[in-house]
């Protein structure tokens, strides 16, 4: 059970990371700002149409008389939002970090530098166009994992009671889960960790995960907030990252004495090989 503190501790540390940097942590908004207004137009799209999709999937119903026809169809118009709700969710996050796959990298590369006692960061040694190609490889068998919780707890949440009060832990849980895999993989996949090596050492501790990515996911379900967390979630788990490796951490450079760092307000250095421009 000490792991759950300890996951909440790097969880808070990643934000504080940020906020000590402030230029870094605008550098880090971008792509959580774009991946917003794509889901919510995606989701407004889904609540204007949602009633014409189920009307056309269910001919079936069109002679039924009122009011089962408009109770079965709005139902199921119901149940598709949340649906579409929740695999948002799951995967806002990895479709966040492939838009923005260079950002992170570089802030992440950051967090290490800075708490790194030799001041270096980890380096995979590969050109861009491989690391967005691994990153998008894994990011959708992630996805397929998630999507198939994700159905199986939707069809868990029409049973009675358990549906309304269990189902809704187990899921936070479960995203919680899949939240950190994909976080931490910016770091991991700097250290060339693959992703059955990633499941595997996230499985061997999954209290720290969830002390991690349990909050996380229930501060995520608020999307503006999801957004100006991501800079301080992948800071907090490029610290979980070198836990889980064992990693040597010590004290951020500008932390702890009250004096400004000479990197606080400048933004994480971008590579040759990972410039987004």
């Amino acid at each position: 059970m000490r792991d759950l503190g300890v996951g909440f501790r790097h969880l808070v540390a990643g934000q504080r990371w940020v906020t000590r940097h402030g230029r870094a942590y605008g550098f880090g908004l971008l792509p959580a700002l774009i991946t917003l207004v794509l889901y919510c137009a995606a989701l407004v799209a889904l609540a204007v149409w949602g009633d014409d999709l189920v009307a056309w999937a269910t001919p079936f119903a069109d002679d039924w008389a009122s009011p089962w026809q408009g109770l079965f169809r709005g139902l199921l118009t119901a149940a598709l939002f949340v649906l579409g709700l929740l695999l948002a969710v799951l995967t806002f996050t990895a479709v966040t970090l492939l838009v923005g796959q260079p950002f992170y990298d570089a802030l992440s590369q950051a967090v290490d530098r800075d708490v790194s006692p030799d001041g270096t960061a980890p380096q995979s040694g590969r050109p861009l166009w491989r690391e967005l190609w691994i990153s998008a490889r894994d990011s959708l068998r992630i996805l397929a994992r998630a999507g198939l919780w994700a159905l199986l707890l939707f069809a868990a949440g029409f049973i009675p009671f358990a549906g309304q009060s269990v189902v809704p832990v187990v899921g936070l849980f479960v995203t919680g889960f899949f939240l950190t895999e994909e976080l931490t993989a910016v770091a991991l996949q700097r250290r060339r960790v693959d992703l059955r090596d990633r499941l595997a050492l996230l499985r061997a501790r999954k209290t720290l995960v969830w002390g991690f990515g349990t909050p996380l996911a229930l501060a995520f379900l608020v999307p503006f907030v999801a957004v100006f967390l991501m800079p301080g979630a992948v800071a907090g788990a490029t610290l979980m990252a070198r836990d889980l490796l064992g990693e040597e951490t010590g004290e951020p450079e500008d932390a702890g004495d009250g004096t400004d760092g000479d990197d606080r307000d400048s933004p994480p250095t971008l590579t040759k090989d990972h410039s987004p421009w």
